[in-house]
Order: structure tokens, then sequence, then C-alpha cells
């Protein structure tokens, strides 16, 4: 994370910037990070003097509850897969701990963000109601519903940034982009993974048409109209080929749908 240039894309939006974070300069904050914190607890640090810096409006603080509970349920399956002994491979855990350290970055900088106005975090069944009975003993369905809570989160941030972009909202629209394009590279390296351990042969590191499964979570990805213009035949491109080069949003509702069945209570 960049946070010199995110100071200064925050100045082209708000040149009270530093004002808002409360009179800390560049040169103290930064001060203050190298002596007294890890580099681990930067983004949950920055987290905070933004939350109060900018008010959030309701609309925002409802997406990053939103967002907040998909994060929740990410680093809790990664904290119990990659706890769960004989899993995940010797070769493959490095991914893993490492996406399971991002997911938990990702809580602690969205707890920051929204302080006490944060969602509790729900009891999750990773089993799905018995969908994935084995999720924790069989490293095939691990990573099958990894790669499917990964390309939901995808098309869940992309679904809500829309409700971020008033002009107030503009820094917390900046964080969840970023959290974004990490999750679209968490599951492009699963997706290949399915493909070269032959779990699901075919699978690239992109959404072809509307295949992959649970079925929900693709669902409207063979859209071959965007901007308002049908794109079928293309250059002489395929369907296929054409619905790989976009990625389409998922509403609040449909990731709702997809993310019940994994929570108990």
């Amino acid at each position: 994370m960049n946070i010199f240039n995110i100071l200064s894309e925050l100045e082209k939006v708000d040149t009270d910037v530093h004002e808002r974070l409360e009179h800390v300069s560049r040169r103290s904050m930064f001060n203050t990070i190298g002596k007294k914190v890890s580099a681990f607890a930067i983004p949950a640090l920055l987290a905070t003097s933004l939350q109060k810096a900018y008010a959030a409006t309701p609309a925002a603080i409802d997406v990053l509850n939103y967002a907040l509970t998909l994060e929740y349920l990410e680093d809790e399956f990664y904290k119990a897969g990659n706890a769960a002994s004989g899993l995940i491979p010797a070769a493959e855990k490095p991914i893993f701990t490492q996406i399971g350290k991002h997911e938990t970055q990702h809580v602690a900088f969205l707890l920051a963000a929204l302080g006490s106005k944060a969602v509790a975090k729900p009891k999750f069944d990773f089993t799905a109601k018995g969908a994935f009975a084995n999720v924790f003993t069989s490293y095939q369905t691990f990573a099958i519903v990894s790669h499917a809570l990964e390309d939901t989160g995808v098309r869940a941030y992309k679904g809500q940034a829309g409700n971020l972009m008033a002009a107030e909202d503009k820094p917390l629209l900046q964080y969840a982009l970023q959290i974004h394009s990490v999750e679209a590279r968490h599951a492009s390296v699963v997706r290949r993974l399915l493909n070269t351990k032959g779990f699901v042969a075919g699978t690239k590191g992109w959404i072809t048409l509307n295949q992959g499964s649970p079925a929900a979570v693709y669902a409207g990805e063979e859209n071959l109209r965007q901007g308002g213009v049908d794109l079928t035949g293309l250059a002489g491109k395929s369907k296929e080929a054409i619905s790989e080069a976009f990625d389409e949003p998922l509403t609040k509702e449909q990731v709702l749908a997809i993310a019940t069945p994994f929570i108990a209570g």
C-alpha cells in the first residue's frame, strides 16, 4: 500500500485533507508508523484516521458493513482451512497463507473505518448447510469453495461501487476498489490452481460465459452487451472470448443469496 500516493490522491478531491486528518502532517504520521506499529497494522491505522476525518453517509456505512460481512466470511474460511491438519499440500500452502493474511487485513481496515458502526461477526457454516460437507477434509472441495467465494467477492465489490460514488465518500470508494483488485488477484490464482490440479478442467484465470459452480456465483457472466452495444461477433471473436473480456457485477440481493447458506447465525 503506497500511503504517500493515497494522501496525494486525497489532496486532489479535498485540499483540506491534512487538516481533516487531525492536523497530522505526512512526516509525523510516518514517524508514528515507523516507530509504533508494524506494517501489518498500517491499513487499520490509516483507516482509523480516515474514519475520523470523513463522516461516511448512511449509504456508505451500509455498503461497508456489507463488505465487512463478506470479509469476515473469507477471513474465517482461510483461518480454518490453513489450520486444518493435512488439508492444503505444502506446495500450495504459501498461496492460501498469503490470501488469508490479506483477508485479515481487509477485516481490520473495514473495522477501523466503521468504528462503532461495524456489524458483529456472524457465525459461519462453511459446509453451506451440507452442500460442502468435506470442505476442511478434502483439498479439492476447499479449493472449489475458495474460488466461489473469491469470484463472489470480486463481483460484489463491483456491484456496490456506484453506491460509494457520492463526493463525500470518495476516500471510501478508493479503498473499496483497492480491496476489489486484490480479491480479483485471489480469484485468478485460485482459478488457475483448480486447472493445474485437475479439480475443474479448463478453468482459466478469468470467467468464461457463466461456467462455474455454484451456478448462482456466475449468473449473468454470459452477458455480451456492454455499454448498450451487442458485441456478438466483434472482430471475429467467439462468445466465450468476448465474455472473458468483461466481468459483471452482482447485486446485494444476489450476493446475499449466495452467502446465506454459509451463515449459521
